[in-house]
């Protein structure tokens, strides 16, 4: 294993940061979440966190009550520990 979990982490994080424009929002209060490397030592799996507007309803009541404008979602990242590369993205269901 070649790749450290700090340059996993910065791996998945510039991955993330590039794909922004894309979205449709902007990535706020990014944040390690979780990390972890597999058995076989191939691939780190990295969790980020970050928030995201929540789409408004029409309904100004249930805007009223709503707890945050905001939501928290995750992404898992696997990681090649060999050479850097992300090998995919995922939603991280909680």
């Amino acid at each position: 294993m070649s790749l450290d979990v700090r340059s996993a982490v910065v791996a998945a994080q510039k991955h993330f940061a590039s794909l922004e424009d894309l979205m449709g929002f902007q990535i706020q209060d990014l944040m390690l979440e979780e990390t972890e490397i597999s058995e076989d030592k191939k691939y780190w799996f990295i969790t980020l966190g970050f928030t995201r507007p929540v789409d408004r309803t029409k309904d100004s009541f249930v805007d009223l009550i709503a707890k945050s404008p905001d939501e928290r979602d995750y992404k898992v990242f696997q990681i090649n520990a060999e050479t850097g590369e992300v090998q995919s993205m995922k939603i991280r269901e909680l």
